[in-house]
């Protein structure tokens, strides 16, 4: 038994995941090279691997001839019964050949063939292992700074964060720990490529479908997602079963669940809010902390009409129009937000037809307002009345 082969071998199979059927078939072609540099040609030669003890036969099969014109290939009958004593013109000769003949150079070439091999199998394995993993969000160790770009170490390989793909707030340090979602595994002669980003939507969603085991198991659906990197996120989720509150859920006691993904996030703010079939129930949700009057939504425009009490609209629109602006991509409609005088005052848009009883209103939002999903919404309103207020709470 060759002991040293097969420990090699068992090696090389833990470590590199390179399975040793396919170590056998690189260790045949390596010797059929090394005989081919050695003596021209290989194709009347054969090499075997014992699978069990590692041991190894190489030889070429050589026709016997009257008179021999390719001694690679050809054998007198004199020769051929010195191997064969009962070997005669015609037959199939096989001669035994011993590696230690081959030359320097030709051994040289036959290491090469298997490093070769061992170097494609293991590209392989760790695209193969990744692009499993494409789509997918996973922990990386932060390597160096290239450029703009960010290196960042996967475990076996290394994934790429270019500058587009950042978040402008975020900062990181070498050796730190952080989340990524691989956006695509390219395949490449040199080793896969890995892209990774911190900034696309479905990070967020991959972070609370780990987080919130509700959402893992299919009881709270999420509906939709609208991001602006480093800065807020709404996402609305829906409940499969009448008994599971799907936004008390995502935010968990005493918000450990949203909290937790904040901070993975470096304190981007999240509003989770209730997902409504109803155009109108979504918009309206959608835009919360804001109080909305009336809402006309146009399903085959597209196109929402939103009325909101005059202190509201600054609210309702957000700072720098970000709370409107994340509304309409979570709907899917182009919000247009009016206060009550700009209402009044705006030709063809009656928001009388549409307005909600202001009873029914009032209980309908504090049923909501625990739903509401914001765990931020009391610090930032009273930011917001500061601000209208003149400075004055």
């Amino acid at each position: 038994m060759n002991k040293e082969l097969m420990e090699a071998l068992d090696i090389l199979e833990r470590e590199k995941e390179i399975s040793k059927e396919t170590l056998f078939e690189a260790i045949e072609n390596s010797l059929i090279t090394a005989y081919k540099n050695h003596f021209g040609k290989a194709d009347n030669v054969k090499v075997e691997i014992d699978r069990e003890t590692c041991d190894y036969s190489c030889y070429a099969e050589k026709e016997v001839v009257e008179e021999v014109e390719d001694p690679v290939m050809q054998i007198s009958p004199e020769d051929a019964k010195e191997i064969d004593p009962t070997a005669k013109v015609g037959d199939i000769v096989r001669i035994e050949i011993q590696s230690k003949e081959f030359g320097r150079i030709a051994t040289q070439n036959a290491k090469s063939v298997i490093l070769q091999k061992i170097r494609e199998e293991e590209r392989s394995v760790i695209y193969n292992q990744y692009f499993e993993k494409e789509k997918d969000v996973v922990t990386g160790i932060v390597q160096r700074y290239m450029g703009k770009n960010i290196s960042i170490n996967l475990g076996k390989a290394d994934a790429i964060l270019n500058e587009n793909e950042q978040v402008r707030t975020e900062h990181f340090r070498p050796t730190e720990r952080i989340k990524v979602y691989i956006l695509e595994v390219r395949n490449t002669p040199k080793g896969p490529r890995i892209l990774v980003s911190r900034t696309h939507p479905e990070l967020v969603k991959r972070l609370f479908e780990a987080e919130v085991t509700e959402i893992k198991d299919g009881t709270v659906e999420i509906m939709s997602i609208a991001r602006e990197a480093g800065s807020r996120t709404k996402i609305a989720v829906r409940s499969n079963n009448p008994n599971v509150d799907a936004v008390g859920a995502c935010v968990g006691i005493n918000g450990a669940r949203v909290n937790s993904i904040v901070d993975e996030l470096c304190g981007e703010k999240i509003d989770i809010v209730n997902w409504d079939d109803n155009p109108g129930n979504l918009i309206q949700n959608a835009l919360s902390p804001a109080k909305i009057v009336a809402v006309f939504a146009d399903p085959d425009e597209k196109t929402a009409k939103v009325v909101v009490p005059d202190y509201q609209l600054s609210l309702a629109i957000g700072k720098e129009g970000q709370n409107a602006r994340l509304a309409a991509r979570l709907t899917g409609y182009k919000i247009d937000i009016k206060s009550e005088t700009q209402a009044k005052d705006a030709p063809g848009f009656r928001y009388e037809d549409y307005i909600y009883d202001d009873e029914e209103y009032e209980e309908e939002y504090e049923e909501e307002e625990y739903t509401d999903g914001d765990y931020e919404h009391n610090e930032y309103t009273q930011e917001q009345e500061v601000e209208e207020s003149g400075g004055e709470v």
